[in-house]
């Protein structure tokens, strides 16, 4: 029997090459290897600001997303994490075994704090608790998640130990499978990771091939510096030509340049920006397919759900035994 993979990404808007090179190009590799479970973590999204006009159709648009880049429903389960109550239940009883100076030494917290000082909720400061669940809940093995997740997936693994001790084994501890691409960082902010909350840092996913051109033109080459603290936007785009170029010499020659400091970014960035432009035509074209037609995706999202659910409930009806629920 394969291992359990489970991984999740939330519904805030527009997926770029970040999240494509950083988890989503990964979990189409992995779900020929593990038993894969894949979510919309819908829950996750409520942390931020958002428009309960336009979220639902966020959810969708993160799923057909999901899809297009090549996960394969006969292959992987796809759900939105909020139609499988058990993620909140259990999220619930972890809350209850977690010490509040656990969640108060989270980095990410403290950061997303600073991003949003107007809206410093408590789920802010318990949502790695509920990614726990989200993990725990399906007794994973196997977490793709990028270092700046580690801390988020060792407390995960902390409270699958604390669980086991006070209750009986049950959880297996999850490990961690690190993402192998390069960190993708900000188009416009080099020293900073490419996000959706940073305003043109990012190339979304669905984003037409003019403006692709003109967001590679804008990008920031250097941020200045000396050494070790240099800040090189040249060298992210040059990360991003490995990823997205299938032709070495081209590689080969710009790298080349770039150690010799000979680069002319006026012949690098329309290169990489048709690169870009060649590998999202195909998940351009099948977004909009499954965009177009609603019925097929919530057809796969409802039956995601019904797997989703034959394993999370069967889990945790145990867990309510063990803990003297029922």
């Amino acid at each position: 029997m394969k291992k359990i993979l489970f991984s999740g990404i939330q519904p805030t808007g527009e997926l770029h090459l970040g999240n494509y090179l950083g988890a989503l190009k990964q979990w189409v590799k992995l779900q020929d290897q593990y038993q894969s479970i894949f979510s919309v973590v819908d829950y996750h999204s409520l942390t931020e600001n958002f428009d309960p006009q336009t979220k639902r159709q966020q959810i969708l648009t993160t799923a057909a997303e999901i899809l297009a880049v090549g996960i394969d429903p006969k292959k992987s389960i796809l759900f939105v994490q909020s139609e499988v109550s058990a993620h909140a239940e259990l999220s619930w009883i972890l809350n209850c075994l977690t010490p509040m100076g656990e969640l108060e030494r989270m980095t990410q917290y403290k950061d997303k704090s600073l991003r949003q000082k107007e809206n410093i909720n408590a789920g802010l400061f318990t949502y790695p608790i509920l990614m726990a669940a989200d993990i725990l809940l399906y007794k994973t093995s196997v977490v793709p998640v990028g270092e700046d997740q580690l801390q988020h997936l060792e407390l995960a693994r902390t409270l699958a130990r604390r669980f086991n001790q006070k209750f009986g084994q049950y959880f297996p501890e999850p490990q961690a499978l690190v993402s192998s691409g390069k960190r993708i960082m900000a188009l416009n902010a080099p020293d900073k990771k490419m996000s959706k909350s940073l305003v043109n840092s990012y190339i979304a996913l669905s984003d037409r091939p003019e403006v692709i051109r003109k967001k590679i033109q804008s990008a920031v080459t250097d941020l200045g510096g000396q050494g070790k603290n240099q800040v090189s936007g040249g060298r992210n785009l040059l990360n991003l030509l490995n990823e997205f170029c299938g032709d070495q010499k081209i590689i080969t020659k710009f790298e080349a340049d770039y150690k010799k400091g000979t680069l002319k970014y006026s012949e690098l960035k329309p290169v990489l920006a048709e690169e870009i432009i060649k590998t999202l035509a195909p998940i351009q074209a099948q977004r909009a397919v499954y965009l177009k037609s609603p019925e097929k995706l919530l057809k796969i999202l409802a039956a995601g759900a019904k797997q989703a659910h034959l394993i999370a409930d069967k889990n945790f009806k145990e867990i309510k035994k063990l803990i003297g629920l029922i």
